[in-house]
C-alpha cells in the first residue's frame, strides 16, 4: 500500500464546532482502544535516560494524553518542565492545574510546529508525538525530523500503521460511537501512516543514534530514536 496524504476534516473545522468537539472526544476513546498510553509509557520507561528535566509534546491536543503519562512518570522524573505545542489552544485550565498537582510545570504553546521550531525552541530531553507525523509529506518529514534530532536526546512517535488490520479497525469505529469526522479521518490517517523502516530511513545522523521502529499492537507504528552518549 503506497503512502498517500489527503486533508483531514478535523484540521479544517473550528475548535468550537460541535462535530470537532465530538471528534476530539472520539480520539481519546480511540487512543484508549489502541493502547497508546501504554505503548508510549513503555517506550519512555525503557529509553536509556536518567535525568529528564524537559519534555515537549508536539500536536498535544487537549493535553490529556500527556497528563496520563505524567501521572505514571512524575515519581521517576519529578519537576519536569512540560511544553504542549498545538495549532489550537485546547488545553483546559483544569488540565493545567492537574499537572501542577503532579509536580510538573506545564506551558501551553499555540503555534504551528515549524513556526515554533524556527522561533528558537529550546532543546528538550524528550520530544514525543502521538498521531502527528502522518500529516507531513516526505519533504516535511525530513525537515521536521532534522529539527527534532537537533533539539532532543530522545524522540518518540506513535503513528497509524499502514496495514490491512488498521484499515479494518477504521470500519469498526462506529461501534464505539465515533462520528463521521473521526471515521473519515481515521481512513485518511491509515493511508498516510507508516510501515517497515520508513521513518528510520529519514532520521538524520543515524550513526549517533539508537533507532528502533516497529509495529505496536494491531493498528499502530512506533518509532524511537535515542542519542548515543558521546
Amino acid at each position: 500500500m503506497t503512502r498517500t496524504l489527503q486533508p483531514e476534516l478535523l484540521d479544517t473545522l473550528p475548535a468550537d464546532n460541535p462535530e470537532a468537539k465530538h471528534s476530539r472526544a472520539d480520539l481519546r476513546r480511540v487512543n484508549a482502544w489502541m493502547g497508546h498510553r501504554r505503548i508510549l509509557l513503555r517506550a519512555l520507561q525503557t529509553a536509556p535516560l536518567t535525568n529528564v528535566h524537559r519534555i515537549v509534546e508536539l500536536g498535544a491536543g487537549d493535553g490529556t494524553l500527556a497528563l496520563a503519562l505524567a501521572a505514571e512518570l512524575n515519581t521517576r522524573w519529578p519537576q519536569v518542565e512540560l511544553t504542549l505545542v498545538d495549532q489550537q489552544r485546547l488545553v483546559a485550565s483544569g488540565t493545567v492545574e492537574k499537572f501542577h498537582r503532579l509536580g510538573w510545570k506545564p506551558r501551553v504553546v499555540q503555534a504551528d510546529v515549524f513556526d515554533w521550531l524556527a522561533a528558537g525552541a529550546e532543546p528538550a530531553d524528550i520530544l514525543f508525538a502521538n498521531l502527528f507525523l502522518h500529516h507531513f509529506d516526505e519533504a516535511g518529514l525530513c525537515r521536521f525530523l532534522r529539527e527534532a534530532a537537533a533539539r532532543c536526546s530522545c524522540f518518540v512517535a506513535l503513528e497509524p500503521r499502514r496495514h490491512f488490520a488498521a484499515r479494518l479497525g477504521c470500519e469498526l469505529l462506529w461501534m464505539i460511537g465515533c462520528n463521521r469526522v473521526t471515521r473519515h479521518d481515521a481512513r485518511i490517517s491509515v493511508r498516510a501512516g507508516f510501515r517497515g523502516q520508513e521513518l528510520s530511513s529519514l532520521w538524520p545522523n543515524t550513526a549517533n543514534w539508537q533507532v528502533r521502529e516497529q509495529p505496536a499492537g494491531l493498528f499502530s507504528h512506533l518509532f524511537v530514536a535515542t542519542r548515543t552518549p558521546a
